[in-house]
């Protein structure tokens, strides 16, 4: 079954791993395409396709410099991530809370023997 083309819903975009990585990458700053692609061990189509995603969900923009097109991190784009992200947050608080509780516990059980 072919793959589903993907929308402009950012989990989708970064799904893809080599995605992810080039957000990584361009954490350093820009960068033309033909770096990024070096970089990851891709084509330069390849690059620029994953590139495009990720500009039509606004986690890339670009602009041109000279006569190549550089490459930057719009972070903006992350906020709904961060935002479903965040929300588990007080859940792995909960658990490490309990975890360090049963931690103390056995130091202290230790302790009487």
């Amino acid at each position: 079954m072919a793959r589903a083309a993907t929308t402009s819903d950012v989990f989708n975009a970064i799904a893809e791993p080599q995605r992810r990585e080039i957000l990584v990458l361009l954490r350093g700053g820009e960068r033309p395409v033909t770096e990024l692609a070096e970089e990851l061990g891709m084509t330069q189509p390849g690059a620029s396709k994953h590139l495009r995603v990720l500009r039509e969900v606004g986690l890339v923009r670009d602009r041109k410099a000279g006569k190549q097109r550089l490459y930057g991190l719009d972070a903006r784009g992350l906020r709904p991530v961060h935002e479903w992200t965040g929300g588990f947050e007080q859940f792995w608080n909960e658990s490490f809370g309990r975890l360090d509780a049963y931690v103390q516990d056995l130091k202290q059980a230790r302790q009487e023997d």
